[in-house]
């Protein structure tokens, strides 16, 4: 069933959040749906400007749109992750239950209005908009407290931007970082900057983009079998994000950990059967290890089995 992200937003705040897992292939697209089906977990599919590059925005939602239909049972949403206007626009009038516009690399009065002109055209179709506000690209360690804490979302400026722009929820910069940036190591989440914002906006959905765990094993057997990866990848641990869910995370986006995942997988697969050529076996291999990883991450995020409550709230 295809749902706002907000009926998710409104049951799970302060108690779960929900995995927002970005998908390029048709094996991520089933692996998915499956996975979701079998732990009883709503789930948002995320869509990015490259995904829609590699794969064609028709050809993604028919995937989605397929995997849905095989398995019926699954809560949905669709969302259109880090767009820019034209991205948005576009996701709005075709199916998308949401958007994100993001313009975070914008001074915050070009921010406010360049998510300001996505709302209007969103909300009028009864869609709603993520915006990111706080850019974190990098924290010496010789600055000081509060110079460290001028690098994240300003709390006071969280509250002006979401009432000056009628957003719906609010991507923040508390110490997550994303893609290849791991792999340089990180601090951890700040949660003396995440009270902070959850005080000034309560009851408000936040969301951590740059969520994956990054598992030093998996880059371990990546780098075990041909890859070259740094092996002082830092990601987001689970007791991280259990503890930001009662901050009002509502939402964990997850890409770079099903990067890996597929790296490993296909490296390990040919590495150790050279012989072989046929893509559906190690494809096959993918989605088994695809699923299983996802249903971890909904027992993290404590979303399992949380299905069922939701339908019975919205019939």
């Amino acid at each position: 069933m295809l749902v706002s992200p907000q009926i998710f937003y409104k049951h799970c705040y302060g108690k779960y959040a929900i995995a927002a897992v970005n998908v390029f292939t048709m094996e991520q697209v089933l692996a998915l749906f499956a996975a979701a089906n079998k732990a009883q977990s709503p789930v948002i599919v995320q869509i990015t400007p490259v995904a829609r590059n590699y794969a064609t925005p028709a050809m993604l939602m028919g995937m989605i749109q397929s995997a849905a239909t095989v398995y019926r049972e699954v809560l949905y949403a669709i969302h259109l992750d880090h767009g820019t206007e034209p991205h948005a626009f576009d996701a709005i009038e075709n199916g998308y239950t949401s958007v994100m516009i993001d313009a975070s690399h914008d001074p915050f009065e070009q921010n406010i209005i360049r998510t300001k002109t996505v709302v209007e055209k969103a909300h009028a179709k009864n869609i709603v908009v993520e915006s990111e506000l706080g850019v974190l690209s990098g924290v010496e360690d010789d600055l000081s407290i509060e110079d460290k804490d001028a690098l994240y979302t300003n709390p006071k400026q969280a509250k002006e931007f979401v009432e000056r722009t009628g957003c719906d929820s609010l991507a923040i910069a508390v110490g997550t970082s994303h893609g290849a940036y791991k792999f340089s190591g990180g601090k951890g989440l700040q949660f003396h900057i995440l009270q902070k914002i959850q005080n000034a906006l309560p009851g408000f959905p936040l969301v951590l983009h740059g969520s994956s765990l990054v598992d030093k094993n998996e880059v371990a057997l990546i780098n075990k079998y041909g890859g070259r990866l740094k092996d002082d990848a830092s990601g987001v641990t689970d007791d991280e994000l259990q503890k930001a869910i009662a901050y009002g995370i509502c939402k964990v986006n997850i890409a770079t950990d099903l990067r890996l995942l597929w790296t490993r997988v296909h490296r390990e697969f040919f590495a150790n059967s050279p012989e072989l050529f046929d893509p559906v076996i190690p494809g096959k291999k993918y989605m088994e290890a695809y699923q299983e990883f996802i249903c971890k991450r909904f027992d993290v995020l404590g979303s399992t089995g949380k299905s069922s409550i939701i339908k019975s709230s919205i019939q």
